[in-house]
């Protein structure tokens, strides 16, 4: 499993069934339209940080650091855990020399990433 998908799974993300690609062009006639696009299922993902935040003894800043964010969701905030998880995320190679840009990236790109997926990120946390 992904970091990404660790953090998806942590924070109630549902991961869509695979279904074979093979299988469903063989089953669809020739000229048939596409399936509609399934709708979004919005996660309340600021309501499990802050009350795991509320909950947790230490005082994590999760709006604005990588580790604490991963911190508070018992994920492994090792440096090279989060060098993986930039990795994964496609960060630029200039970035990932500095472990501060790195991280920075890291942070906007995992929130960026939550509300792609149906995350109800605020817009002051992704700028």
């Amino acid at each position: 499993m992904s970091l990404f998908s660790k953090i998806l799974e942590k924070l109630g993300f549902k991961q869509p069934e695979a279904t074979p690609t093979t299988q469903t062009a063989a089953a669809a006639p020739a000229g048939a339209a596409p399936a509609a696009p399934k709708a979004i299922t919005v996660v309340d993902v600021m309501s499990k940080l802050e009350g795991l935040a509320a909950a947790n003894p230490q005082k994590l800043n999760w709006k604005v650091s990588i580790v604490d964010l991963l911190k508070l969701l018992g994920i492994d905030s090792s440096f090279a855990a989060r060098k993986e998880l930039a990795v994964e995320l496609g960060c630029p190679a200039d970035k990932m020399g500095d472990s501060a840009q790195m991280n920075m990236w890291l942070h906007k790109t995992v929130l960026q990433k939550l509300a792609d997926n149906g995350g109800n990120i605020p817009k002051e946390l992704l700028s």
